[in-house]
């Protein structure tokens, strides 16, 4: 009788001290690789990219994202602090090297100490919400060119690029969305146009046209909304057809079975349509006067079996387009273009509505029409003498439209690590998860001085003080414009946190061994 043993991965187990020496062992490389770029003054990172090719950048998550190490267990390490930074640039847009640089000082402090892991534990989190109210305290609205500082500095301190990024915040207003693209040249510059941001995500991975930056865009698509379920590819098989004929790629906005979704992503692969489906906008009791807004604004013309309108018999007058479609993880956004002329109407009747409303929930939903009908996208055209240098130059911008965005919506503090400084005295030096915590929370301030080559670090200084590292010179953070968003600091120090706590409460390492396969 034959034996056929089972294919099954072999583990490799650590445990105690040993399995977390192992994981700090990787955290300890991943973080001397981010932490080197933190700061005016940070380094840049050359690493080899999957094509054998090198990449020059300043952008912290870009850098942990291509470090993998060899060891397993070192490797798990480095993933667990690549989560934190990675989940941090998700929810705020930036602060993914300050996330990394707290992770390690976090866990380089509380795997010294031999203290009981809840009471660590409880005492990290205590310190957190501290922190975290104490810099919702000092917190200041964005005004003026405090915009240009918040964008500079996240574009380490590229001032034209931040007065570039910040002109295109002022100009689309509270309700605007900024994005980014390739300039047709060198050149750097914002372009303002009418659009819409919808939160409708990616339905799914194989819509996906821009695989590094995982979303799908369709240039020029026309738009079907089909307020019912479109049940079989047969329903839409004349405006596929029209939209195959033009050479055009197709937005539909519907509840879609997935007979019909596979069949759509069949007709994708093969190249005979581009092609992304997003799920109906809106939520509620005003869900059909936000898909019916959507309609006005792209031209299209809204169809429902259920009131009628038969799918079988639909005509390609029912389209509407835009001039481009971005859909990521999180949202759908429209270009739209010229204003169509029924649309300052439609704003009246909702601002109307929004008078007339007692009830909160629908008053907000309201509002949240008027933002949709009201936005302007902002499109910061990147541009760039070669593709290393233009990569380089897209990642900083991106990372300064996202931490512009986080300072308008919870406002700014003193920047270059120290607000976090500041916070040191509120909390228990007694207790020793907030020891742990006052102690890590001074590690971005010392890395960004650090970093710029000065060997002295003074931490005794007036409230809002620090060193400016491009003069020296200890000066008022704000005064000289440079500060950090509120919401970035304190997704960062949250995220590092998690992350650490649950490193320190781990007691046992499960790994994929790895073995000769040639023996």
């Amino acid at each position: 009788m034959e034996y056929n043993p089972p294919s099954l991965i072999v583990k490799d187990m650590n445990f105690g001290k040993d399995g977390k020496n192992k994981i700090m062992s990787g955290v300890n490389k991943l973080s001397q690789a981010v932490s080197s770029t933190l700061g005016a003054s940070g380094k840049c990172v050359v690493y080899e990219d999957n094509k054998g090719l090198p990449v020059i950048t300043k952008d912290g998550v870009t850098v942990a994202e291509s470090v993998v190490l060899y060891d397993p267990v070192e490797n798990l390490g480095a993933t667990l602090i690549k989560e934190a930074a990675k989940k941090t640039v998700n929810e705020a847009g930036d602060g993914t090297t300050t996330a990394t640089v707290l992770a390690h000082s976090l866990l380089t402090i509380a795997l010294k100490e031999n203290n009981s892991v809840r009471e660590v534990k409880n005492g990290i989190e205590s310190a957190i919400n501290k922190v975290c109210k104490y810099l919702d305290s000092v917190a200041i609205p964005v005004k003026g060119k405090m915009l240009d500082s918040v964008a500079s500095i996240s574009c380490n301190n590229d001032s034209e690029l931040g007065a570039i990024i910040a002109e295109a915040y002022t100009k689309v207003g509270d309700d605007g969305i900024v994005l980014m693209e390739d300039s047709e040249d060198d050149r750097t510059y914002a372009d303002i146009t009418e659009g819409i941001k919808l939160d409708c995500k990616l339905t799914s991975p194989h819509w996906v046209t821009d695989k590094d930056r995982q979303t799908c865009n369709l240039d020029n698509p026309y738009v079907l909304v089909v307020s019912s379920t479109i049940t079989s590819i047969r329903k839409i098989q004349a405006i596929l057809e029209h939209v195959i004929k033009r050479g055009r790629s197709l937005l539909i906005v519907a509840d879609v079975e997935q007979q019909v979704k596979s069949a759509l992503l069949m007709n994708k692969i093969k190249g005979n349509i581009k092609v992304n489906i997003i799920d109906l906008p809106g939520f509620g009791p005003t869900k059909m006067d936000t898909v019916e807004d959507l309609a006005i604004l792209t031209g299209a013309k809204v169809m429902n079996e259920e009131l009628g309108d038969d799918l079988d018999l639909i005509q390609p007058d029912c389209l509407g387009e835009v001039v481009k479609s971005v859909t990521d993880n999180r949202t759908t956004v429209l270009t739209t273009g010229q204003k169509p002329p029924q649309l300052d109407e439609r704003i009246k009747e909702v601002r109307k509505l929004i008078k007339k409303e007692k009830n909160s929930y629908i008053k907000d939903k309201l509002k949240d029409r008027i933002a949709m009908l009201t936005g302007s996208v902002g499109i910061i055209k990147v541009g760039a003498d070669s593709k290393i240098a233009l990569n380089e130059k897209k990642a900083r911008v991106e990372d300064a439209i996202y931490a512009t965005k986080a300072a308008l919506q919870e406002g700014i503090v003193a920047g270059g690590g120290v607000a976090l400084l500041n916070a040191v005295n509120l909390l228990d030096n007694t207790n020793p998860g907030e020891k742990i915590v006052a102690k890590a929370i001074t590690s971005p301030y010392k890395t960004i001085i650090s970093n710029a080559g000065y060997q002295k670090i003074d931490l005794n200084m007036k409230e809002g003080e620090g060193m400016d590292v491009t003069t020296g010179e200890i000066s008022n953070m704000v005064e000289k414009g440079i500060v950090d968003p509120v919401l970035v600091t304190k997704t960062a120090l949250k995220n590092a946190a998690s992350v650490a706590s649950t490193i320190i409460s781990a007691e046992c390492v499960i790994s994929n061994m790895r073995t000769n396969e040639s023996n």
